[in-house]
């Protein structure tokens, strides 16, 4: 991999132009074993820096991608190299191009059946290269989960796209990797709700602004205490920076 990684605040972050998105993405898929890539947000970069699988996760991942504008802003503070931010649906739609353009493969795996159909369907339409392997709904019995893992191990899908109704979220490609050949493993939890038209993506301009934020706590008003995380994230960067010896 070519790509520049960052620690920020002890946390992996890696410097990967759109331009140099395709080279990693082929690079990855020659890699050998179970990859991940993981979209980091300021509430998981801080949630990173505790013990745990999702911490694990993060630092072992193969490809991490800053997603909050308060990341960049954190790189820039500690006069490190500044991360390239992406949105994540712009950034599954570049991927799945690439995948297309080189007819690969994709498993489909989270949300209910309507929206998991949906999505299929649409995604089938779009990336007219990409073949679907195989697909499974979210919030599946415990007892299911050995024929998922077993229907991914055999298809040997490019891409795993998981989406909501999986609750251990990027963890869960995490605990079970020594289960799997040679994917790539990719949460976004709305991924299938844009795709199947039941969720509204985010505005390209308000994404841009860092404005996100405030959609979110139209959605749910309780995301307005996430400003006590924020000023904890603040002062670790200040405490950084005063103490960076």
């Amino acid at each position: 991999m070519s790509i520049n990684r960052i620690s920020l605040l002890g946390i992996p972050v890696d410097i990967c132009s759109p331009e140099n998105l395709e080279q990693e993405i082929l690079e990855l898929l020659i890699k050998p074993g179970t990859k991940q890539i993981i979209f980091l947000s300021i509430w998981d970069l801080l949630k990173a820096r505790h013990k745990g699988d999702f911490a694990d996760a993060v630092k072992n991942a193969d490809l991490v991608l800053p997603i909050s504008k308060s990341i960049i802003r954190g790189a820039k503070y500690l006069k490190k190299d500044i991360p390239v931010r992406y949105n994540p649906f712009t950034a599954v739609i570049q991927i799945l191009g690439i995948l297309d353009s080189h007819y690969k493969s994709i498993y489909l795996l989270g949300s209910n059946k309507k929206t998991l159909e949906k999505a299929a369907h649409n995604v089938h339409d779009t990336f007219k290269g990409l073949k679907i392997v195989g697909r499974y709904i979210g919030y599946y019995p415990k007892n299911i989960e050995d024929d998922i893992i077993q229907a991914i191990y055999k298809s040997q899908p490019s891409l795993v796209l998981i989406s909501d109704g999986i609750k251990e979220k990027n963890c869960w490609a995490y605990r079970r990797r020594n289960r799997f050949s040679s994917s790539i493993f990719l949460y976004y939890k709305d991924a299938f709700g844009i795709f199947s038209e039941r969720v509204q993506r985010v505005k390209e301009s308000t994404f841009e602004k860092g404005h996100e934020i405030w959609t979110e706590i139209g959605h749910n008003p309780f995301k307005l205490f996430l400003i006590f995380p924020y000023m904890k994230y603040v002062l670790i960067l200040l405490a950084y920076k005063l103490f960076k010896k």
